[in-house]
Parts: structure tokens; C-alpha cells; sequence
């Protein structure tokens, strides 16, 4: 029995879905594009808001609409901690609530949404729900220090971000496309409800002699590991024993199930100026080596629709991915309303460890 995931086709609740997304943090915009003071306007996963840096330097963000006749809070100004509308000069502060009405003789008990905020790796990341109970997404090496930054590609894809986020963990394509002359395999583990991770546990290409140079450079197998976040973002960690390189795939959905993403390049902050230097060369090595193996993919994410109608035991990573992402709170899109799980005992979406059952079947 094929495993079909093009949406149209499928029973799965979330994944590769163009109106339904995971409930979790996502990027907004970059950290250095919002001083104090300063109101923007961003479109987030359908949801019009108005992001603001209040005089304390924290990020609010917060439904676009003025709830008394709905004026764009982003053509307003930020007043301390508050933003007032331009229309009317309704006031609201950080947590949504209206503080001031002129013309109004009594204030009327009015409250407009907010979302939570975090900053982290020189980005701002909104939670897409009220109370946000898991961590900004990380590089798990990186976890506890401080790190330089630097932004490689912002990008669109006519595809969803699923499907760009499995490509990292497609094993197959590594020979196909980038010719690399080693059968990659995965060992996968959750790192949290949210998070899943899968690390490379071949060694092999015995007969190259690219990796009989580079192998020297290794103690065990060649390091690279993939760790994925609410399905739309991506940590990559690979290099020789001595140096790891890291990259983040921030991605978010856009109208039509489409994606927008921005390349984040990040390594451990070091101390004094040559310590600096030195992040910087590491970074731009990193840009290097995420070029090389972006550019043979550019193409497919133009042109794929993709459907897992053969699944192979190459697949398998793919597969625990789809799983993974089955098992989240899925929200809608534009409203962030929940979606209740379907109650039929017949859905994918209810028994996603059915889905590896499904690629047994075929292989």
C-alpha cells in the first residue's frame, strides 16, 4: 500500500497541508531591523501584525487591526512600552489591553491579541498561540554558549516547508545529486515534543580517496546531524572532528502552502579581536559549504510536487519525519485557531505510527 502525501491525495492531518501548520516559534524579522521606537508590519503564517520595540527594548507583537475600526497598528507610533493608533489615538499596551480613549468619556473595556516574543540567533521568533511552552529552536551543540551570527540566502520555494525540510535527511540524494561517495544512514531521537533529530551513522567510502584523505580529520563516522523544529526549521551540524559547522534553515509558510526562509550561519562567539576574526572566517566557510550543498536542490523546489507514492527503506528518515510532524498541535492558517484531532479510527492523522508500518509493506 503506497504512502501518498501529496495533500490532495492523503488522510495526514499536518504534513505538506497549505492551510494547516504546527503551533510553534517561527521567524519574523531580523533583530537589527526593529531599534526601540520602532513599529513594522509583517504578514505571519496568514496572520496580519503590527511587531514593535518598546523603550525597555522588548518585542511586542500584536494584531494588526485596531479593534475600534480596524487601522493598521504599524502606521501608529510607539509611545514607552504602548503603541497608539494613528486613526483614533487609541492607546494599548504590551499585553494588548486599551489604556486610552480621547473623546471617550469612560473607558471601554476594550483588549487586542498579543503573541509571545524571543530573540535568538539575531532573529525575532513569535509564538503562533497564547502561552508558548517550548524553547526557541537551537543548535543542540550550541545550546548553553553565546554565538556570532551571520545571514546567508533569504529565499522563496514553490513548495512546502516540510518538504524542504526533508530534504536534508533524504539519504538517497546524496549520491544522486551531490554525488557523495558514501550510503548514508540515520539514527533518529526526540530531543522534545517538538524536536526531533537524526544523526549520520555511516562511516564507509572505503574506495574514494576523497575520504581516505579527509578521514584522518574523523574518530568515528563523518559528523553530520540534522535537527528539526515545528517542521519548518532546520539546525545543521557537520564538519570534521575539530571544527563543526552549523547552519540554520529558518522556514515559514506562505499563502498556497509555499515557503519563505532565511539561511542563518552560526558558531560559538570567541574572546578578543583575533578570536572574532577567526568567527568570521568560520562563518564565511560555513556560507561555503551550505552553498555547495544547496545549490544542486534549487531546481527541485521550483518544480516538485511531491508525492510518496514508493516509499524505499532509503526513505525511512523521511517517513519518522512525517510521523514526527503528525503527532503536533496543528493550527490553521490566518486564524491560529486549533484543530481538534478527526475521531475517525481510519486517519493517518490519528495513527501516525502507521506510517512506517506503510513503507514495511512496499520494501
Amino acid at each position: 500500500m503506497p504512502l501518498h502525501t501529496s495533500h490532495a491525495k492523503t488522510s495526514l492531518k499536518i504534513f505538506n497541508h497549505p492551510d494547516r501548520f504546527i503551533q510553534g516559534w517561527y521567524w519574523a524579522i531580523r533583530s537589527s531591523d526593529l531599534k526601540i521606537g520602532a513599529v513594522k508590519p509583517l504578514s505571519l503564517m496568514g496572520k496580519d501584525l503590527a511587531v514593535y520595540r518598546g523603550e525597555d527594548g522588548v518585542v511586542i507583537a500584536i494584531d494588526a487591526y485596531c479593534p475600534h475600526m480596524g487601522a493598521h497598528l504599524a502606521e501608529g507610533r510607539v509611545e514607552g512600552n504602548s503603541i497608539r493608533c494613528f486613526f483614533h489615538n487609541w492607546k494599548f499596551d504590551q499585553n494588548g489591553a486599551c489604556t486610552e480613549m480621547p473623546c471617550v468619556d469612560h473607558l471601554i473595556p476594550v483588549k487586542s491579541s498579543t503573541y509571545p516574543t524571543a530573540e535568538k540567533y539575531g532573529m525575532v521568533w513569535i509564538w503562533t498561540g497564547d502561552l508558548a511552552n517550548q524553547s526557541v529552536p537551537f543548535v543542540p551543540e550550541l545550546e548553553d554558549l553565546e554565538c556570532e551570527i551571520a545571514f546567508g540566502d533569504r529565499f522563496t520555494k514553490k513548495c512546502h516547508p516540510n518538504v524542504m525540510m526533508i530534504n536534508a535527511i533524504d539519504a538517497n540524494h546524496f549520491n544522486t545529486v551531490h554525488n557523495f561517495p558514501i550510503e548514508i544512514e540515520f539514527a533518529k531521537r526526540s530531543l522534545n515534543q517538538n524536536a526531533i533529530a537524526f544523526n549520520n551513522t555511516t562511516r564507509g567510502g572505503d574506495d574514494s580517496l576523497l575520504v581516505k584523505l579527509v578521514r584522518r580529520f574523523y574518530k568515528n563516522e563523518a559528523t553530520y546531524n540534522m535537527s528539526y523544529w515545528f517542521g519548518s526549521t532546520g539546525t545543521v551540524t557537520l564538519g570534521p572532528d575539530f571544527q563543526h559547522f552549523y547552519l540554520m534553515f529558518a522556514l515559514r509558510m506562505l499563502e498556497g502552502g509555499q515557503t519563505e526562509g532565511q539561511t542563518i550561519l552560526i558558531t560559538r562567539k570567541r574572546q578578543g579581536i583575533w578570536g572574532w576574526v577567526l568567527s568570521q572566517i568560520i562563518l564565511w566557510l560555513t556560507w561555503l559549504v551550505g552553498n555547495y550543498f544547496a545549490k544542486g536542490d534549487t531546481k527541485i523546489f521550483q518544480t516538485i510536487k511531491f508525492d510518496l507514492k514508493t516509499p524505499t527503506k532509503a526513505d525511512r528518515s523521511i517517513v519518522d519525519f512525517i510521523s514526527h510532524v503528525e503527532t503536533q498541535t496543528s493550527i490553521a492558517w490566518e486564524t491560529w485557531e486549533v484543530i481538534e484531532p478527526e475521531s475517525s479510527p481510519q486517519q493517518h492523522s490519528q495513527h501516525p505510527d502507521r506510517i512506517p508500518e506503510l513503507v514495511r509493506e512496499t520494501i
